[in-house]
């Protein structure tokens, strides 16, 4: 593998050199399970990953904490297997992966990598926001349905416990199935204040855990900005 900050390009080689598969990802969730499942693909596998203590650190702890065997490339091992491989020190991604694949195929001394703590409570705490993320999302969907049913028009998409509760304020419902939906929205607004309490609180032991470790993941820009 050679490693960036947002992508990853990989190559899969056998005990005679030859390339099985080949490909780029990002290194976003989505990307990072696609390149993983890539990987998977291949039972007797070792993943050989440039700079573990570098840029190649979140990677290769990524795969490690999913039970993955990592080994790190140094850089200069992977930047003489490139010269020797092309004849010349000419930079690519795929070159630069092939030439870290030559390295972890050709050197039994790699240093394997092991998890670290960090990392492991990090993916706990990145799976429990994850989840609560995935509980808003359905919360407040089912008080846009029911408040559809009592307001005309509903709710505005981007809708807050506070907002809808100022909704609920002015609705005051005469039959059984009016108040019936006005308590499962009120229900359902509570359970949002709840969510979106423990979801600040995830954020915030996840940017303390994050800084701890020194690492400059929150200085990367937001992709969906």
């Amino acid at each position: 593998m050679d490693p960036h900050k947002r992508s990853a390009t990989i190559e899969v080689i056998d005990g005679w050199e030859r390339v099985l598969d080949q490909g780029r990802f990002s290194t976003d969730r989505d990307g990072y399970q696609a390149m993983l499942a890539a990987g998977r693909k291949h039972p007797d596998r070792v993943w050989a990953v440039e700079g573990c203590n570098g840029v190649g650190r979140h990677l290769a702890q990524r795969l490690v904490a999913d039970g993955e065997p990592v080994v790190d490339v140094p850089a200069k091992l992977s930047a003489r297997a490139r010269v020797f491989s092309t004849g010349q020190g000419r930079k690519t991604d795929p070159v630069d992966a092939h030439s870290v694949a030559l390295v972890g195929l050709r050197s039994h001394d790699l240093r394997v990598i092991d998890v670290d703590d960090a990392t492991v409570a990090l993916r706990l705490l990145i799976d429990r926001r994850d989840e609560l993320g995935v509980a808003r999302t359905q919360t407040v969907n089912r008080i846009h349905r029911l408040l559809l049913e009592l307001l005309p028009g509903g709710a505005r998409k981007h809708l807050s416990a506070t907002q809808a509760k100022t909704l609920l304020a002015g609705v005051r419902p005469r039959d059984v199935a009016g108040r019936t939906r006005r308590r499962l929205a009120a229900e359902y607004v509570a359970e949002l204040v709840v969510i979106d309490k423990r979801m600040k609180s995830a954020d915030t032991e996840l940017r303390e855990l994050i800084e701890s470790a020194g690492s400059s993941l929150l200085e990367w820009p937001d992709p969906e900005n």
